[in-house]
């Protein structure tokens, strides 16, 4: 089996750049993952894992050939030195994969006849989109699309925030317009959460073919989400203030969406 000791490795130099630079990860196609269970989790999601790198006192080659791992995927042992240079959490457990990338394009989603979908624009924090991402994967829901994205969907803090829920859920990403289209070809209702002509989201009925769509705290929706809904629709705030954290909203949308659907 390989061994790599030093932190002045080629490799592990540009295992660096593929976490720190997004232009790296898209020019290579791959991306970093840490810790077993998300390393597992990308299994299970049918991501293509290249190269597996362990530190064999903290994760034994025992532990190693009890995950899925393909034989096609490389194994390499290293030291310390060089998990502490990659390694992207505090807590340590000693394991991290090279995944390829999958396919974000919309026409690559398979739906349900009766599909609930969360879209998400513009969103630009790896820990909202992370806590999204979990949500998602709690209601079950059919997909997250990322419309007009700001952030690389593999960037490390998103695959770290998310605790692996990246895997576990069909996601695409594309402009608005591009998912406004999708939706509206595939006859899925748009449900838009903003502040304008709105009618607050629990009096609407998701038990159809539904869209949720939130946007950022500090912007909010774009037009064409306001003027294209089904529907736009409101969290009544009872507060002094007027908006809360677009992961929470999300998380409220969904759950009633699933409890009209359980009950249906």
């Amino acid at each position: 089996m390989k061994k790599i000791e030093s932190v002045q490795n080629p490799y592990v130099k540009s295992l660096i750049q593929l976490q720190e630079k997004a232009k790296t990860r898209k020019q290579t196609g791959t991306f970093l993952i840490e810790g077993k269970r998300e390393i597992e989790l990308a299994i299970k999601g049918g991501y293509t894992l290249k190269t597996v790198l362990f530190l064999p006192h903290i994760f034994s080659e025992e532990q190693l050939a009890s995950l899925k791992i393909s034989n096609e995927t490389e194994k390499i042992e290293i030291s310390k030195e060089v998990y502490q240079k990659l390694a992207y959490r505090d807590t340590t457990e000693g394991i991290l994969a090279v995944a390829e990338s999958k396919s974000l394009a919309l026409e690559d989603l398979k739906l349900s006849n009766n599909p609930l979908i969360l879209v998400a624009e513009g969103l630009e924090k790896p820990g909202n989109l992370g806590a999204i991402l979990r949500t998602a994967d709690a209601a079950n829901i059919d997909a997250v699309i990322i419309a007009n994205p700001r952030a690389d969907i593999y960037n490390p803090n998103i695959v770290r925030s998310s605790v692996g829920c990246l895997f576990t859920i069909q996601l695409a990403v594309g402009t608005s317009e591009e998912v406004v289209q999708y939706l509206k070809e595939h006859e899925v209702n748009i449900f838009s959460a903003t502040l304008q002509d709105s009618t607050e989201y629990h009096t609407q009925n998701y038990t159809l073919p539904t869209a949720l769509v939130v946007g950022t705290e500090a912007t909010g929706l774009t037009a064409i989400w306001r003027t294209e809904s089904t529907k736009n629709i409101i969290i009544p705030m009872q507060g002094e203030i007027d908006s809360m954290n677009v992961s929470v909203a999300a998380a409220i949308l969904l759950f009633e969406a699933k409890r009209q659907r359980d009950f249906n």
